[in-house]
């Protein structure tokens, strides 16, 4: 497997050598339209280069795999140290569902994030089928032998009026040629595309082999909309979680040469907000914790604060950022937002939450209004390190120090 590991915001030259690895330029001019259809925002296109945003995560174009990982400082930080901390942060976001890097049966030396997810996906279809398939009803038309459901007058007088023995019909059919199979074979189909370790591959050939041929039709963003919610359909929910991701990160027709292209990509600062939103849910003291509430600020136009404390009679905003902010002040348009935030959900304290490799708290400020000192609403500075101070692994308290700034 050629693979090429980069941070976010560095930039690949086109014809330069990356860890024995050639970056080609119909590698370029591939990526360059992944992000046209995407309207240019997972990359910046430079002369010769191509410079990645705050995007992370592994696209697979012509046999090679570009992992794209996050990082917060400048140091020459180990690749594979902030492969797990992307890992990590998926697994507790429940973007991935795996318990631990380990889980993932392939070959350790070229492990990365795509291996995971088809490992994980052929996993859950394996375990689906072990517990049986489930059929469903679906309405079907065909031309039929024997008159069976509802006899279609208008297509029965244009199809058959030479077949006399035939009867256009639509009825129910109750099998396992569904969408919920529909979706999931088109899944394996791309995985099988996609795969390049020979493990995965011949593991997928089995999968298939075992599950049963559906018909193939063209799947949409729309399609999963339509996916029926039972009790039957619930041990489905992570497969198609997965499928779902597979299909629509999908581009068949966008790289150069014969192979297609896949990219699974994530927002740091949307996953960096969902983690701090995980870890605090995790913490065992007394508190409620909202993500994503909105107030209408303006007509139709809602504020929304990443995240809210509630402690008795107090709440607290937090707005995270995926910033390496160092010594510096932050800006005044976040702080404008903080104030805003304040007032409307009439809290007493909110602070602007930063990745950091040491962790560090300044203390709530008020706000000045007009030099008056009645203006009870505070500001705080969060720096939080996301690693155990002995070693390279994601601390899992962090949710306590967080609401212990808030409440001491």
């Amino acid at each position: 497997m050629n693979r090429i590991q980069v941070f976010e915001h560095n930039i690949l030259y086109f014809d330069e050598v990356y860890s024995g690895v050639k970056f080609e330029k119909h590698h370029y001019i591939a990526l360059s339209k992944l992000n046209v259809l995407h309207n240019d925002k997972y990359f910046e296109i430079r002369h010769n280069g191509i410079k990645f945003k705050q995007f992370v995560g592994v696209i697979q174009v012509d046999g090679l795999t570009i992992e794209i990982l996050p990082k917060i400082d400048n140091n020459d930080a180990d690749e594979n140290v902030w492969q797990k901390v992307l890992i990590e942060m998926l697994r507790v976001t429940r973007k991935l569902k795996v318990q631990k890097v380990g889980e993932a049966n392939v070959n350790k030396q070229s492990i990365h994030l795509l291996d995971i997810y088809f490992e994980c996906f052929l996993n859950e279809v394996q375990l689906l089928i072990h517990q049986g398939l489930i059929k469903q009803y679906y309405k079907e038309t065909d031309n039929l032998k024997v008159l069976k459901g509802k006899l279609e007058f208008a297509g029965h007088i244009s199809k058959n009026l030479v077949h006399k023995d035939r009867f256009y019909t639509t009825h129910q059919v109750y099998d396992k040629d569904h969408l919920i199979h529909q979706i999931i074979y088109k899944a394996l189909y791309i995985v099988e595309k996609c795969s390049k370790s020979s493990y995965l591959y011949s593991k997928c050939k089995t999968v298939q082999l075992d599950f049963p041929e559906v018909k193939t039709i063209p799947i949409t963003e729309a399609t999963f909309s339509k996916i029926p919610k039972s009790r039957k359909t619930a041990p489905y929910e992570t497969v198609l979680m997965i499928s779902k991701f597979i299909i629509l990160n999908f581009a068949p027709n966008i790289s150069s040469g014969s192979e297609n292209m896949l990219a699974l990509l994530f927002d740091m600062n949307s996953l960096w907000e969902e983690y701090i939103l995980a870890r605090l849910k995790q913490s065992e003291k007394e508190v409620k914790i909202y993500g994503q509430q909105s107030i209408t600020f303006w007509k139709n136009i809602s504020i929304r604060p990443d995240i809210v404390i509630e402690s008795g009679i107090n709440k607290f905003i937090i707005d995270t950022k995926w910033k390496n902010i160092n010594g510096g002040k932050p800006s005044t348009d976040d702080l404008r937002q903080m104030y805003v935030y304040n007032d409307y959900w009439k809290s007493d304290k909110a602070m602007l939450l930063y990745p950091s490799n040491e962790t560090s708290f300044c203390e709530f400020d008020k706000f000045e209004e007009n030099g008056s000192k009645d203006n009870q609403h505070k500001c705080g500075l969060g720096k939080i390190s996301i690693f155990n101070t002995n070693d390279k692994a994601l601390r899992e308290n962090i949710g306590d120090d967080i609401i212990d700034w808030f409440i001491k």
